[in-house]
């Protein structure tokens, strides 16, 4: 494909940040090239959702739609935590020996046009806003250098371009606008959340979710499948292809190449970055503008930088304070499931379509710093159709099997929970010299290791969900957490923003302090990662607002 215009700026990356950044960078005037790894999906055609089988299709996965990863070794699992290893009623304990394993590439994402928006199940957050202080308030973890109401305006613009469905308020989130849409109704699983938990004392409320409750934008209400994750063919859910390309490829000024793998940086004396080359279809060309923006995740950014060596940059790029790669947070997840013989149709509806936050917040639970939320999870666990139940709520086989599927279809009900991850240093990426892709660029290597605080946090999420399924009247079947799976979907933190460069990779409008013209607008410049939040919203958010400081630098030539 031709360039019709020179392009202003280059984005790495057609996920949640760099979708948002192009989107608001060509509204205002610029031409934009977008350089995406990845494929580009054909909704009605790669969905499989429409066919009998549909149950046997997750999110389509090609060699392009995966990103290149290596998870190095993981931690023992110590046998006094053996009440919080993954199991189910067919199969038993999930994992057999001493060691926490990857579940799957353990790094659960999608490459391509939209990102991991394309399976990401929709929820649609802000942070809260102590946990952006965790270190002035709490002694631990990093500050951010902006707080909660300098973002707040740019929350409101991605709401309203996605067109976020929400209550009218959320605990400990002001607001200045309401959500552009209304929240959608419960399910009957939620529902039967919302009701144990209100007898144990927790309080429920519809979640905000980047899914349509009536027709916005041209696009269609959802219509409740429960496959979100599955990837949404008829366009209700706001992944980053729908909402911000479509809106940037509108103005003629957004120029979308995918398939295309960056390889290497031309760095001037003075720091800024003069060219980038990618490959395309085995061929390599050089692009150059202005400005070039990073915006490939927590993992393949910090894998890009790290790769792009110099005898003036001996340990990569943007990292003379040697902190990319660093400060790697991970999803600390449970989730338990149970039959609870007194609901019906469970399998129907919005996943995580309700929400609690009493423990959102850093102090909220006792003994530990960092809080969690719970949520309805049901369908997003995959309990929406019967392979689901044969493989993993029953026993037996034959007549015994079929019976107990008829009786626990749309019977289970599951609550899920994602709690706050500190940075500890056995946490982090580099690079796995010892593999290489086609293009002979090593191979990024997570990190991973789970506190004793971590493990705390985990502890406290499970119990509470067992409670809650006894106060509903649930039989156990199956629970689910990162104790022993590495199963990271949320990662953060490896570029964090921050007012010292000695400290930081980027400033507080997630410009590099080492290259003028290079800016990141992903997860990895989270300082933290929230108590449990989704953090699409929050990269958007960021990811405009870093938009709006290029557009003013790019008019002023500085």
């Amino acid at each position: 494909m031709e360039l019709k215009n020179k392009p202003d700026a280059i984005v790495v990356g057609a996920g949640a940040g760099g979708a948002a950044v192009a989107w608001r960078l060509v509204d205002q005037g610029l031409n934009v090239l977008m350089l995406e790894a990845g494929e580009r999906f054909n909704p009605s055609r790669d969905y499989k959702l429409h066919q009998a089988d549909w149950e046997r299709h997750q999110f389509p996965q090609t060699q392009a739609s995966q990103g290149a990863v290596t998870v190095a070794k993981l931690d023992k699992l110590a046998p006094a935590n053996h009440d919080l290893m993954s199991w189910n009623k067919s199969r038993g304990t999930l994992i057999k020996d001493n060691t926490r394993q990857p579940a799957g590439k353990g790094y659960i994402h999608v490459q391509g046009v939209g990102g991991s928006t394309l399976h990401f199940v929709g929820e649609s957050h802000r942070l809260n806003p102590a946990s952006m202080k965790l270190q002035t308030q709490f002694g631990v973890g990093h500050d951010w250098p902006i707080d909660y109401e300098t973002l707040e305006p740019y929350y409101i613009q991605a709401e309203k371009l996605i067109g976020v469905a929400g209550p009218t308020e959320q605990p400990g989130r002001w607001r200045s606008e309401p959500f552009p849409l209304p929240p959608h109704p419960l399910s009957t699983s939620a529902q039967a959340l919302v009701k144990a938990g209100s007898e144990l004392g927790m309080h429920w409320q519809e979640n905000s979710r980047a899914a349509l409750s009536r027709p916005y934008d041209g696009r269609p209400a959802c219509n409740y499948c429960g496959n979100c994750s599955r990837g949404c063919p008829i366009g209700d859910k706001g992944s980053a292809d729908v909402t911000f390309v479509r809106h940037a490829e509108a103005t003629g000024r957004l120029t979308v190449k995918s398939l295309c793998s960056v390889i290497d940086f031309d760095v001037a004396e003075d720091g800024r970055i003069n060219s980038l080359s990618y490959v395309e279809a085995g061929e390599k060309h050089h692009v150059a503008a202005p400005v070039v923006v990073l915006a490939a995740g927590a993992v393949q950014t910090p894998r890009l930088l790290l790769s792009a060596k110099s005898h003036f940059m001996p340990n990569g790029l943007a990292n003379r304070s040697g902190q990319v790669g660093k400060n790697f947070m991970e999803t600390l997840f449970w989730s338990s499931t149970g039959i609870i013989s007194e609901v019906a149709n469970t399998h129907m509806g919005l996943p995580a379509d309700a929400i609690c936050w009493d423990f959102n917040s850093p102090d909220a639970i006792n003994g530990v710093v960092g809080g969690c939320r719970f949520y309805s999870s049901t369908r997003e666990m995959g309990f929406n159709g019967p392979i689901a139940y044969a493989t993993r709520s029953t026993t037996g086989f034959g007549r015994q099997l079929k019976a107990q599927v008829r009786e626990q279809f749309g019977r289970a009900v599951s609550v899920g929970a994602i709690a706050e991850f500190l940075p500890n240093p056995q946490s982090y990426i580099d690079l796995d010299e010892t593999k290489k892709d086609e293009n002979g660029i090593a191979y990024p290597r997570i990190h991973s290791h789970l506190t004793e605080q971590d493990i705390t946090r985990l502890r406290f999420m499970a119990e509470q969900s067992r409670a809650l399924l006894k106060q509903a009247n649930a039989t156990l079947v199956e629970e689910y957490g990162t104790f022993d799976y590495f199963a990271t979907t949320h990662v953060f933190g490896t570029c964090k923003m921050g007012d010292d460069p000695s400290d930081s990779v980027v400033n507080s409008e997630c410009q590099s302090h080492d290259h003028p013209n290079l800016f990141i607008t992903d997860a990895s410049v989270f300082p933290s990662t929230g108590g449990g939040e989704a953090p699409s919203l929050t990269i958007q958010a960021l990811a405009i607002r870093a938009a709006d400081f290029i557009v003013e630098r790019f008019a002023s030539n500085s």
